[in-house]
């Protein structure tokens, strides 16, 4: 028994070590990006695509290989991808060590982590609806969301402290984090078997058509919740680290401790909430709205503060929030679909997550040109509006309480069924 524990407590570890490989893949490199534009004579912009190609690279790849994965296995999928992930590193930092033009190898090297990036985190969210039931399931999701959490706390102090010796450097510590992965993943992690052959493309097609039609409105809302929370906590960030170098001169490791705050919480919270909710919707809806309302009261209320102790205190509301949020959209769309198109629906997500954290920072530093207060209005107005359609599309099952499922799988109950079991059960 104890053993048996200790393996479940291992592959807990081993899933919650692949979403922190697509987690460092920007953050780590924004406390670098000044210095590679010194070093390698670039414009900003052209600095800025070393995030951009990775986001958007994998939000178009994410669905593909989330297809693959219900095709095949999970696994087949999430070891390529980690070995193309490193790989890119491995090219990104020779160039910058060795080559005279560097700059196209760099983003050669980030478009192989940005394929990579998207067998990672949607894949390990599927592979955990596969492998854990019930209130289990969720801990685990939050687990899995704290450590998406705990990558965005560390990789900014990371980052700035590789910086000190060699600021490529940075490229060259991602084979060796995804070594760790590989090995946890390979060793912990062991698929059940299929019982069943996969169903051909067009019929899998149907079936991802189906969901959307009877519970597209539910999911679409949760895609937006989940890709709000990243857009305003990317956006948020940026205005944070060009503050702190422009007004209070704070750069390198000190800046990225103070960044590490809001996401401390953030992931404190994650974590918190995944352990707690088990699969309770009515709890979750509750939470995913009051997460909205938190994050529209903190993002009006900053345009009050302009003293950095006071703004972080208040800042950390909204990543209260957002730690609320993010567990329970990820059980809602974990749910959604049985295990055949999980990987697809849960990937689609990642998707959108991916594109909020690509567009937060430009999105973000045309509202500072603009105005710092009509930013936080504005942005305080998204999120009440994401809300209000939190509370209005997603619903629960009747009795607000368990999800279908289980025991309860074969019973169709076509009258009863609830919006989270659109395929008939899990």
């Amino acid at each position: 028994m104890m053993a048996s524990k200790q393996n479940s407590a291992m592959t807990v570890v081993a899933i919650g070590s692949i979403p922190l490989i697509m987690t460092l893949g920007n953050s780590m490199l924004i406390p670098v990006l000044p210095k590679m534009q010194s070093e390698l004579h670039l414009s900003s912009f052209q600095a800025s695509l070393t995030i951009s190609v990775f986001s958007i690279v994998a939000a178009v790849f994410i669905p593909i290989l989330g297809y693959l994965s219900d095709r095949f296995s999970r696994k087949i999928v999430i070891f390529p991808a980690l070995f193309l992930y490193g790989a890119g590193g491995i090219l990104a930092g020779l160039a910058a060590a060795f080559f005279s033009h560097a700059f196209g190898w760099i983003i050669a090297g980030r478009i192989l982590q940005g394929i990579g990036a998207a067998g990672t985190a949607p894949i390990a969210m599927a592979l955990t609806g596969d492998l854990f039931k019930g209130s289990e399931e969720s801990r685990v999701l939050g687990l899995v969301e704290a450590s998406n959490g705990f990558g965005k706390v560390l990789s900014p102090i990371l980052g700035a402290l590789i910086a000190i010796v060699v600021w490529y450097g940075t490229f060259f510590a991602f084979p060796v984090v995804v070594a760790v992965s590989i090995l946890l993943t390979w060793i912990f992690i062991k698929e059940k078997e299929k019982k069943k052959e996969p169903p051909k493309f067009r019929k899998y097609v149907k079936g991802l058509a189906g969901v959307f039609k009877e519970d597209g409105k539910w999911l679409l809302t949760a895609y937006l919740a989940g890709a709000t929370c990243l857009f305003t906590l990317f956006g948020i960030l940026f205005y944070l680290s060009n503050t702190l170098e422009t007004r209070y001169k704070i750069d390198g490791v000190i800046k990225g401790l103070v960044l590490a705050i809001p996401l401390l919480v953030m992931c404190t919270t994650s974590y918190i909430t995944g352990s707690k909710i088990g699969k309770k919707q009515g709890r979750m809806k509750k939470l995913i709205v009051l997460g909205f309302i938190l994050m529209t009261v903190s993002y009006a209320l900053l345009t009050f503060f302009d003293n950095l102790i006071p703004f972080i205190s208040v800042l950390v509301i909204s990543s209260l929030g957002t730690g609320l949020i993010l567990p329970c959209v990820n059980s809602f769309i974990t749910g959604a679909v049985g295990k055949e198109k999980r990987g697809f629906v849960t990937s689609l997500y990642g998707s959108v997550r991916f594109l909020g954290v690509a567009i937060g920072p430009p999105v973000f530093g045309r509202l500072m040109e603009w105005s710092r207060t009509g930013m936080f209005m504005s942005i305080a107005g998204f999120t009440f509006v994401v809300g209000v359609l939190a509370l209005l599309l997603i619903h629960t099952n009747q009795n607000g309480e368990e999800q279908a499922g289980g025991k309860n799988k074969g019973n169709k109950q076509k009258n009863k069924r609830t919006l989270l079991e659109p395929a008939g059960g899990r």
